[in-house]
């Protein structure tokens, strides 16, 4: 498999037209997700938008209660759909696509165990979607720590120097994008192109937005749409998040070409930096400190000038946070086996029911 899809510029040019008050499906894939659950679902269905809202959760194996707090939510909530994920891991797309399945109108709004939907949320992402033609349409990953570990972290994935410039990350104007965080789609494009192809684990959201812009669909960055977003609490925790995000990116990449750019390059340059200075200096050579120096330097200067405002302890905690996000993603894109980049895709091939009478 080359990994190069159709171009096929015009194949969209008419999206289907959506009224204002268009009925919705939320779909949430979760795991181990006791902490967050309940406050993310009540956030999604309350909501402004004058439609009607369906919600479909799909439950992975976890290991706490968040198998028991979805049913008592589902008990109390005729809205509120449980499905199984099939994957016997609790996989991402694989719990996204059997959610996206049992759907039933016209807009599909993807949401996470971590999220919280401001309530204008998806009368925004409507109307937006309305005046754009758009077949996808997300905003602002707003991270809100509640720890002093987890508002350093927070602060890293809002700033440039702990994400580069992704704007769904930092901000920025509306407009056409690469990628949003998580997203608001058509449902007929999530057909078109088959839902997220369950091979990748993590960055399905890219590689599918990927898809649908090269079927003709356009992808739109609103930052009025602002998801409260709750991260890691521990080392461990964000540390295996972002070994993941670099991995699975070098997939994206190693599968479509031209998809490159220094963004995605710059944590494993680094990385391979401190830990080449660091041999070197092992081996007797000293000018090797300079380069783990440097990167030190940079890192504590830089989280100096982008902690101004954080509390005491998390802004001694953000130089910590943000060395792991960038060494971890440049570990997890280094490390990346090549074999998964040769897994035939596994795309949902999602046959959806009609939805012209809802």
């Amino acid at each position: 498999m080359d990994g190069h899809l159709p171009e096929a510029p015009g194949a969209h040019s008419h999206p289907e037209l959506l009224a204002a008050d268009a009925p919705v499906s939320i779909v949430l894939c979760v795991l181990n997700e006791q902490r967050h659950l309940e406050q993310a679902v009540r956030h999604a269905l309350d909501q402004d938008h004058e439609g009607h809202l369906q919600m479909v959760i799909a439950l992975g194996p976890s290991k706490d209660n968040t198998d028991a707090i979805a049913e008592r939510l589902a008990a109390a909530d005729s809205r509120i759909i449980l499905v199984r994920n099939p994957d016997p891991h609790g996989s991402t797309p694989a719990g996204l696509n059997a959610a996206i399945a049992e759907t039933k109108y016209p807009v599909v709004v993807r949401i996470d165990g971590h999220s919280m939907l401001p309530r204008d949320y998806v009368r925004v992402a409507v109307e937006t979607m309305r005046e754009t033609g758009a077949d996808n349409v997300g905003g602002v990953m707003a991270a809100e720590g509640e720890t002093p570990f987890e508002e350093a972290v927070a602060r890293a994935m809002t700033s440039k120097m702990g994400v580069g410039n992704a704007a769904f990350h930092t901000g920025g104007s509306a407009g056409e994008a690469d990628t949003v965080y998580l997203g608001v789609f058509r449902r007929s494009a999530l057909e078109r192109v088959g839902g997220y192809d369950e091979t990748f684990l993590r960055a399905q959201d890219w590689e599918m937005n990927l898809r649908i812009r090269r079927t003709g669909g356009r992808v739109w960055f609103q930052p009025k749409l602002r998801v409260s977003y709750r991260p890691r609490s521990t080392v461990k925790a964000l540390s295996r998040q972002y070994f993941f995000y670099g991995r699975w990116r070098r997939v994206v990449m190693r599968r479509h070409e031209g998809t490159v750019n220094f963004r995605y390059l710059a944590p494993p340059i680094a990385l391979a930096g401190v830990v080449g200075g660091l041999g070197l200096a092992a081996a007797g050579v000293k000018a090797g400190a300079v380069l783990p120096a440097g990167y030190l330097v940079a890192i504590c200067a830089g989280s100096a000038f982008e902690g101004r405002g954080l509390p005491p302890g998390a802004w001694v905690r953000l130089p910590v946070v943000t060395a792991t996000m960038h060494l971890s993603w440049g570990a997890g894109f280094i490390l990346s086996p090549r074999k998964l980049a040769e897994l035939p895709s596994k795309i949902g091939g999602l046959s959806l029911p009609d939805t012209s009478a809802s």
